[in-house]
């Protein structure tokens, strides 16, 4: 429970530090009563307020809490001289009430101390445990209010008016920002080259800082992703099957060769090859071999 606590506490600080300006050391104003509850439970007040606060703390405490305390009989509290010696540590928060005859309830006290124009202007954490002071403090925004309750510090949730004025804020900062994103009226964008070796590019100058608008715009421009249907995932995907080449059938030796399969650029034409073969002369099945002359069938006689 502890753990779960103490994350809560964490989380409800960095509100405070975000939403109303807390920093470190948190300044805590501390009432008589509070040190009389940390007396009885034989509590380390500052431990414990640092525990809570997740943080350094500088405890504070009003003039007239140290006249309540002076006040106490000593039959009633004999840890009394502790209690202030306890409070003497801490600093001493003027009130500017010591000039009264008594000093003021403690409501009254932080009333005046901690309120200015309705606001927490200086930013004060207040452990308290008067009832009536934790209910006034709580319709000022931006105050956290700390109480122990059976030997445990507790720290109070946000008050619905602080949670209301950092919602508030958080959309101003949200609108202001987009407002800021726009261009701005008669600011001109800045035309760069499309490559490096182009510097005689024409440049479009705006006045003021149009410039520095129109090349942060751009740099958002590239740096921002299409939105578009997305492709299935490769993995998922069945691959194609591959298409296996056909097979080639040879051809026999024997065949006769097309003439589209001779070369285009051979020397001999098909006319030419033709002429040829006509001019050749058929010889006769009874032609010697020794060169004689053959005698034709009208007597007439060839000479080899």
């Amino acid at each position: 429970m502890r753990g779960k606590r103490s994350k809560a506490y964490r989380k409800l600080m960095s509100q405070y530090n975000i939403s109303f300006g807390f920093r470190e050391p948190y300044q805590v104003l501390v009432d008589a009563e509070i040190l009389k509850d940390a007396d009885r439970f034989k509590m380390d007040l500052v431990g414990g307020l640092e525990r809570t606060l997740q943080g350094q703390v500088k405890p504070m405490i009003t003039q007239c809490s140290i006249r309540h305390l002076y006040a106490l009989s000593g039959s009633e509290f004999p840890g009394k001289d502790q209690i202030i010696d306890l409070a003497k540590r801490f600093e001493r928060r003027r009130c500017n009430h010591h000039e009264l005859e008594q000093p003021l309830s403690e409501r009254e006290c932080l009333e005046a101390v901690i309120i200015h124009n309705g606001e927490n202007k200086h930013r004060y954490c207040v452990a308290t445990q008067g009832g009536d002071v934790r209910a006034m403090l709580r319709a000022i925004p931006g105050v956290p209010l700390i109480y122990i309750n059976r030997s445990v510090m507790i720290m109070e949730p946000m008050a619905p008016i602080s949670a209301m004025k950092r919602e508030r804020g958080e959309r101003e900062k949200f609108r202001a920002g987009i407002i800021d994103t726009r261009p701005k009226a008669g600011a001109k964008r800045k035309r760069l080259p499309e490559k490096e070796g182009e510097g005689d590019g024409e440049v479009e100058v705006g006045a003021g800082a149009g410039d520095e608008e129109g090349e942060e715009e751009q740099e958002e421009k590239k740096k921002r992703k299409r939105k578009g249907p997305k492709g299935p995932n490769p993995l998922s995907v069945k691959k194609k099957k591959k298409s296996l080449p056909k097979p080639v059938t040879p051809k026999p030796a024997d065949a006769p060769k097309s003439e589209a399969s001779k070369p285009a650029g051979s020397g001999e034409s098909t006319k030419g090859a033709d002429n040829k073969e006509k001019k050749r002369k058929r010889k006769h099945k009874s032609a010697k071999t020794d060169g004689t002359p053959i005698e034709a069938k009208d007597g007439s006689g060839l000479q080899a």
